[in-house]
């Protein structure tokens, strides 16, 4: 064999799970294939190009909340390595982190090049062979291994670790070899809304928000941002997250319901209540409710025609329309946008056919996986990277277990 394992991807994954191997084993031969001539590519546009590289949740069983699709499968490798370990291995390698309020860590330095240098000072250190522009186009398995075929460019290995990210070209080979692919669809993404209430607020903010799609039991809550194209924040992000499939049967054609207060309708109309009562003399557009920005809530009054009025002056039916628009304002959403360069994917690999105590294939034995090539996927906050982190230590420990045993089979 011209090498111990093949390495199929150049992101987070490949490389992570390649080092990982070198640093059990010094002694295996293992090779890199990137097919682009960029290596660690959402390393360096992640967080902004700081690198949001994990997120400081120590608890497997609270970490597998924020995946949509993989979380349960990634419960056993999450108590094996989680983000403590992945900011331990960093500072190890020389790398020091910081915990932002919100649970995102970065490095100190606030620079993905300080991760990529890291990473790719750690192949050069072990001697890890990266041939970058290299398309893996056939694989086939052969007597004690596999034959792995680019342009031009044949070579053979024990095993591969496969951690091409989302491709359609990978799905596309791996399909042939015999696996299924759950249909690739978008996830994390924004909506394109352009209802008279938001067109003309780009930048405003709600703090706490609560959003869902009409007439299902999708919802998600926490900050959401009014843009050019609609709306954007991490409360849409979530929802477009978990229910990616659904909303692509739908074309993005759909409507959405916004708790803009974030309170309990009832509530919302107690709280009227009790200002129509004791400070019915403020005028309703000076007055925002809820922290609300004031733009917004101006926007709101003038629609509903009770700019002009004080709290007193609110009829039943207009308190009920203003409760309606805090609480249950439903929007028309035509299509979505991509989230800023950070283009997650639902689908590819099926989960069932991993056995993820390895991350090794179910059905063709010494290929194993890693990455965006499984369907697997997160909210945004360092939740995809660290599935990679850890699908890559897992993998490697069981590759390296597997190599060492072939060594020894072999000698006797």
């Amino acid at each position: 064999m011209d090498y111990d394992l093949i390495v199929v991807g150049g992101g987070a994954a490949g490389i992570f799970a390649a080092i990982q191997c070198a640093e059990r084993n010094p002694r295996l031969k293992i090779l890199l294939l990137e097919k682009s001539g960029k290596l660690l590519a959402k390393v360096r546009i992640s967080g902004g190009g700081r690198c949001n590289v994990t997120h400081a949740c120590f608890d497997p069983r609270a970490m597998v909340e924020y995946y949509p699709r993989g979380g349960k499968e990634l419960l056993g490798p999450f108590h094996r390595f989680l983000c403590g370990d992945m900011i331990a291995w960093l500072t190890d390698n020389g790398v020091e982190t910081k915990i932002e309020e919100d649970g995102r860590v970065f490095p100190r330095s606030d620079s993905s090049a300080t991760i990529i240098d890291c990473l790719l000072g750690q192949c050069r250190k072990h001697g890890i062979r990266i041939e970058c522009g290299r398309n893996v186009g056939r694989v086939e398995a052969i007597a004690g291994g596999w034959r792995v075929g680019c342009k031009k460019f044949v070579m053979t290995a024990q095993a591969i670790l496969w951690a091409s990210g989302s491709s359609n070209a990978a799905w596309t080979l791996l399909a042939g070899l015999g696996h299924s692919i759950v249909p690739p669809v978008p996830s994390l993404f924004t909506f394109n809304c352009r209802d008279d209430l938001i067109r003309e607020l780009p930048g405003l903010s709600v703090p706490a928000a609560e959003v869902g799609i009409a007439d299902s039991n999708f919802k998600a809550s926490g900050p959401l941002l009014i843009t050019h194209w609609g709306l954007s924040g991490p409360a849409i992000l979530k929802l477009s997250a978990w229910a990616a499939r659904e909303l692509h049967s739908l074309n993005y054609q759909f409507a959405i319901n916004v708790n803009w207060s974030g309170r309990d309708p009832e509530f919302v109309e107690r709280h009227i209540q009790e200002l129509r009562q004791k400070q019915g003399g403020r005028n309703l557009n000076r007055n925002p409710l809820f922290e609300l920005p004031r733009r917004l809530w101006q926007r709101m009054t003038v629609l509903l025609g009770i700019d002009r009025l004080n709290y007193a002056d609110l009829a039943a039916s207009q308190i009920q329309a203003l409760q309606t628009m805090l609480c249950d304002c439903r929007l028309a959403i035509q299509g979505k946008s991509t989230y800023k360069d950070e283009f997650v994917t639902c689908g590819g690999l099926r989960r069932d056919e991993i056995d993820f105590r390895t991350m090794e294939s179910k059905l063709l034995p010494g290929l194993f996986f890693t990455g965006e090539v499984i369907d697997i996927d997160a909210l945004t906050g360092g939740f995809n990277f660290q599935a990679a982190w850890t699908g890559a230590y897992v993998a490697a420990e069981a590759i390296v277990k597997k190599l060492e045993q072939r060594d020894i089979t072999a000698s006797l």
